[in-house]
C-alpha cells in the first residue's frame, strides 16, 4: 500500500516537473524560424503558348505527347524508368532478397488489387490505355504529360477509362460529376512545373475518395492555412509538393511503404531544416530517436475525414438509406459495393519505431487467418541504433482470402455483368475465380474473410510550432500518446517503471521530505535558544 502511494506521489511529482519544463521548452520550439527562407520560388522560363507547334488541332492525347517529345526529346527516357510509369520498382532491402513490387502486383486492404480491375485503377496511371497485363510499357506515345503538367485546371482523366479522358460529355454515376472532353490545344499551351493540384489529382483520392488512404493528403491542401499545414498554407510558406519531393529525370523522391521496402529516395525534414534546429539541447537530443513529425504533427485529417477501417465482408447487403449512418452527417458508413467503414477526424496518430525499411505480404504468401495479418510491417526497434519514433495511421480491414490455401485473393470488382465482377453481380465466388484467373494465381474455390492491418506514415499537415506536442502528452503513466509504444529496452521517463530508478526516486523524495522537516525543526530549536 505504501509502495503504491509513493509511486503515485512520485508520478505526480514527475508530471508537475514536466508541465513546468514544457513551458520552458514551448518558448524554444524552432525559435523565430523563417520557413519562407526554404522556399525556392519558381520563375517560368518558357511560355508554351508562344509555340506554334502547340497551336494545332489535337485529335488524341497521344498527339499531344508526341508533340511534347518533339522538343523534350529525352524526357521519356527517365520517366519510363520510374514507379509512376512502371507501377513497380526493384526492392533489395528485404528478407525476400531482390524482387520487383509495386501497384501492379501488390495486395492491400483498401481496394485490394488492380489485377482484373485495371481500367478502374489505372485512371491514375501516368499513361493511356493500361487496361490489362499486356500494356506496352515501352510505347512512349502513351505517356500522359498533361496529368502532371497541365496548368489550366481543366484536364481530367475519366475514372473508368484506363487513363484516358472522355471524348464526349459524360457523367460519372458514382458521384454525378460531369466530365468534358479536354481542350488539348488550350491545355498544351498552359503546361508548366507541377502544382499541388496536379499531384493531388491522384494522390488525394487514392482508395476511391478524398483522403481515404493517407489521412494527411487531401484536396483541402490545395488552398489551406498554416494551421492545417505550415508548408502548404497560403498564409504560411505556400509550398508546392515538388519543393520537398525533389525530382531528377522524372524520378520523384518519396517512398510509399505499402509497396516499398528500401531506405532510399526518401524525403526528410533535414533535407531543408538543419538537424539541431532547437535552441534547447534537450529537444535536439530528442531528435536522435524521435522523428520531427512525431512532435510537429499532433493530429491528421484536420479538415475532411479519413477512412480508418474497411470491412469487405459486409458488402452486398441491401440496406435502406435510413439504416446507413453518416459520419459527421457527411460520409456514409456503408456502401453495398464496398462494405462497412469507420472514419476519423482530427485523429491523434499512433506511433512505431521505424528504420526506413519494410516488409509486405504478397499474393501467394501463406497467412494465419486466426489473427490480424499485418500487410506492411514497418521495421525498427529502440535498440537497433537506426530507428526513430514516427507517427502512423493504423488502417484496419477485413478482406477476402482463400480459406483452403490460406493466401489472399485478388477479386474482380470492376466490370460488366457476365464477367464475374463483384460490383455487377455481387457474387464473391465468381469475383474470386475471375480475378485470380486474370492475375494468373491459383484459387481453391473456397473463400473467407480475414482481419488485416496496414500502417500509413504521417508526414503532411505539419502544425505551427506553438501547436507542437508538449512533454506531458508523452511522459505520463497512463493515457499518453506513447502508451502503446513497445520495444525491447525502451524506457520513457514518466511513463514507465523501473525498480531501481523508482527506489532511487522514492529515496530522494523521502530524503527531501525529511531534510526539509529536519531543517525546519533545527530552525525552531535554534530560534528558541536565542530567545
Amino acid at each position: 500500500m505504501l509502495h503504491k502511494m509513493l509511486h503515485q506521489i512520485f508520478a505526480v511529482f514527475i508530471i508537475v516537473v514536466m508541465a513546468a519544463f514544457s513551458n520552458v521548452i514551448a518558448q524554444d520550439k524552432i525559435s523565430n524560424y523563417d520557413l519562407n527562407s526554404l522556399v525556392h520560388k519558381h520563375v517560368p522560363m518558357v511560355d508554351h503558348s508562344q509555340f506554334d507547334v502547340l497551336k494545332k488541332d489535337f485529335k488524341t492525347p497521344q498527339e499531344v505527347t508526341e508533340t511534347c517529345l518533339s522538343c523534350h526529346n529525352k524526357a521519356h527516357e527517365g520517366l519510363m524508368k520510374t514507379s509512376h510509369w512502371l507501377w513497380t520498382e526493384t526492392n533489395t532491402q528485404s528478407k525476400r532478397g531482390e524482387h520487383k513490387y509495386g501497384k501492379y502486383n501488390s495486395v492491400n486492404n483498401f481496394c485490394i488489387s488492380i489485377q482484373g480491375n485495371w481500367a478502374r485503377c489505372t485512371s491514375c496511371h501516368a499513361g493511356y490505355g493500361y487496361e490489362n497485363n499486356e500494356f506496352d510499357f515501352t510505347n512512349k506515345s502513351n505517356i500522359d504529360c498533361l496529368v502532371c503538367h497541365d496548368q489550366s485546371g481543366t484536364y481530367k482523366k475519366f475514372p473508368t477509362k484506363a487513363g484516358y479522358p472522355v471524348t464526349e460529355e459524360t457523367v460519372f454515376p458514382e458521384n454525378n460529376v460531369k466530365f468534358l472532353p479536354p481542350d488539348y490545344n488550350k491545355i498544351a499551351q498552359s503546361v508548366g512545373i507541377p502544382k499541388r493540384q496536379n499531384c493531388g489529382a491522384c494522390h488525394y483520392s487514392g482508395g476511391g475518395g478524398n483522403n481515404v488512404k493517407h489521412g494527411d493528403l487531401e484536396k483541402a491542401l490545395n488552398k489551406t492555412t498554416k494551421k492545417v499545414d505550415v508548408h502548404m498554407g497560403i498564409d504560411g510558406a505556400n509550398m508546392r509538393c515538388a519543393e520537398c519531393h525533389t525530382t531528377e529525370n522524372h524520378n520523384i523522391t518519396g517512398q510509399l511503404y505499402i509497396v516499398a521496402t528500401d531506405n532510399e529516395d526518401r524525403v526528410s525534414c533535414t533535407d531543408c531544416h538543419e538537424p539541431n534546429i532547437h535552441n534547447n539541447p534537450i529537444l535536439n537530443r530528442h531528435t536522435e530517436t524521435i522523428a520531427c513529425q512525431t512532435c510537429h504533427i499532433p493530429e491528421y485529417a484536420k479538415v475532411n475525414p479519413t477512412k480508418m477501417s474497411w470491412d469487405w465482408s459486409k458488402a452486398g447487403e441491401n440496406r435502406k438509406p435510413s439504416e446507413i449512418e453518416k459520419f459527421h452527417g457527411k460520409e456514409p458508413t456503408y456502401n453495398k459495393k464496398k462494405g462497412e467503414f469507420t472514419f476519423g477526424l482530427n485523429v491523434k496518430p499512433d506511433y512505431v519505431f521505424f528504420n526506413g525499411t519494410a516488409e509486405q505480404v504478397h499474393f501467394g504468401d501463406k497467412i494465419d487467418p486466426t489473427k490480424p495479418v499485418v500487410m506492411n510491417q514497418l521495421n525498427g526497434s529502440y535498440l537497433d541504433g537506426k530507428s526513430k519514433i514516427i507517427p502512423v495511421k493504423v488502417f484496419t480491414g477485413k478482406q477476402i482470402y482463400d480459406s483452403e490455401l490460406n493466401t489472399f485473393i485478388a477479386p474482380k470488382l470492376f466490370g460488366q455483368p457476365g464477367t464475374g465482377a463483384y460490383w455487377a453481380e455481387f457474387d464473391w465466388g465468381k469475383a474470386s475465380e475471375s480475378g485470380m484467373k486474370a492475375a494468373g494465381l491459383p484459387y481453391s474455390g473456397k473463400y473467407g474473410f480475414v482481419s488485416t492491418v496496414a500502417y500509413w506514415r504521417i508526414n503532411h499537415m505539419v502544425s505551427p510550432k506553438d501547436a507542437a506536442v508538449s512533454c506531458n502528452e508523452c511522459h505520463v503513466p497512463e493515457g499518453g500518446r506513447l502508451a502503446k509504444l513497445e520495444s525491447e529496452g525502451l524506457y520513457i521517463p514518466g511513463r514507465d517503471r523501473n525498480a531501481t530508478l523508482d527506489s532511487i526516486g522514492y529515496f530522494l523524495l523521502i530524503a527531501t521530505f525529511f531534510g526539509v522537516l529536519g531543517h525546519g525543526l533545527l530552525r525552531i530549536v535554534f530560534a528558541s535558544k536565542r530567545k
